[in-house]
């Protein structure tokens, strides 16, 4: 069994030059940026963005779990919750209505990989479970991202995703179901062209790989 070894240079929080920076472009590609000091800001920053019985479905991310939110998002007696419902569904007779659910919530919320300084973000993935959604079946989009995953181009952020997000998610698989990940799809979102569709905080905190 091969261990990667997640390159730590890519571990390393952005200054506010870079965060500023990062903003501008991300806001003229026309992604609604915020910036939250830590990541219980962020977590109130988000829900101040759903309404209620808001359906919200939940990425699988570290960085959630990290702040809090899914669990909130899951518990709340305001919001329906995406997830909770897939829970109540048998993959092997109603796969078609998982899919659908998954892909058309009014509201997706995850992470990131890489953010570029000049305002493309990258997501990578195995099963490409969330992509469907944040590309085109979403409402809106919200993700939220510490900001060690600013990277300077795009170059920069497939090293980023190659070098250190890929080998901690191959551990975590590795751990919890005694085999390796692979790196199968990747998502290149250079532009919103909804207004108002794509939310990005940039929380000044390390959360997520």
């Amino acid at each position: 069994m091969t261990t990667l070894t997640p390159n730590a240079t890519f571990n390393q929080l952005a200054s506010q030059e870079q965060i500023a920076r990062t903003v501008e472009a991300l806001s003229a590609n026309g992604m609604t940026t915020l910036v939250a000091e830590n990541g219980d800001q962020a977590r109130l920053q988000v829900l101040d963005l759903l309404p209620d019985r808001t359906q919200v479905f939940t990425a699988k991310s570290k960085t959630l779990e990290q702040i809090g939110l899914s669990a909130e998002i899951e518990a709340s007696p305001h919001l329906q919750s995406v997830r909770a419902r897939l829970l109540t569904l048998d993959r092997q007779t109603q796969d078609r209505e998982m899919r659908q659910v998954g892909s058309s919530p009014d509201v997706v919320i995850g992470s990131v990989h890489a953010i570029t300084a000049q305002g493309q973000v990258l997501v990578a993935s195995a099963s490409g479970s969330q992509m469907a959604s944040y590309v085109y079946g979403a409402g809106k989009v919200i993700w939220v991202v510490g900001t060690q995953k600013l990277v300077k181009d795009l170059e920069e952020g497939m090293s980023r995703i190659n070098e250190y997000a890929f080998p901690l998610e191959d551990a975590r698989i590795r751990e919890v179901y005694g085999r390796g990940s692979v790196l199968a799809k990747i998502l290149l979102v250079q532009r919103e062209l909804i207004p108002g569709r794509t939310t990005i905080v940039l929380v000044k905190e390390n959360l997520g790989y």
